[in-house]
């Protein structure tokens, strides 16, 4: 199971969300309690190495904001809502786009990979299972949107996503990580492995 821990901001919880076994970083460029610049983004990921994915998570971002993430933080993945990718030039990076509860996709018509969430990013709403589900067996689906370490097995078990994504849900308050949280999200995760 594929784990991203998204919105990190210090050493601290980059370290911890490596340690404890994450696959994916995700650093917030856009209007949120967790931006981060990209300067302070590629410094946080100097110790990473490079089996760990470091994604740019954006939204609605003008080709300018872009290309100064891309070219000062360099990320793998950029994550951004999925209508976003006409106008971007991505040239080394993966996109992962972006689908909310509520979208209605074209029959058969799936990206390779895609995070579904609830309508609001970063708000700790709950995703549409269901809706999900119904993705989940045509595209790699990570699941975003509302999960904690006492959901995530219920939903993994639930949607059969390729991977989960939580933010809200490893934080003492809004934007600050709990790296017990994080440590705790990701054994419960590792234990629908077994």
């Amino acid at each position: 199971m594929f784990i991203k821990i998204c919105g990190l901001s210090t050493e601290k919880d980059v370290q911890t969300a490596i340690d404890a076994g994450a696959d994916a970083l995700g650093f917030v460029f856009t209007n949120s309690p967790r931006r981060v610049s990209p300067n302070h983004a590629r410094s946080l990921c100097k110790n990473a190495g490079d089996h760990i994915i470091r994604v740019a998570v954006m939204r609605h971002p003008t080709p300018k904001e872009w290309n100064e993430v891309k070219s000062v933080f360099a990320p793998d993945w950029l994550q951004t809502d999925h209508e976003d990718f006409k106008s971007l030039e991505l040239e080394d990076c993966m996109p992962l786009p972006v689908f909310r509860t509520g979208y209605v996709f074209e029959k058969n018509k799936f990206p390779q990979r895609m995070l579904f969430e609830g309508t609001d990013s970063g708000a700790g709403e709950k995703a549409n299972w269901k809706e999900a589900t119904l993705t989940a067996t045509s595209t790699q689906l990570i699941l975003a949107g509302g999960l904690t370490a006492k959901n995530v097995m219920i939903a993994i078990q639930t949607v059969r996503p390729w991977g989960v994504d939580v933010s809200s849900g490893v934080e003492v308050s809004r934007g600050t990580k709990d790296p017990s949280k994080i440590q705790e999200f990701i054994a419960q995760v590792r234990a629908t492995e077994q």
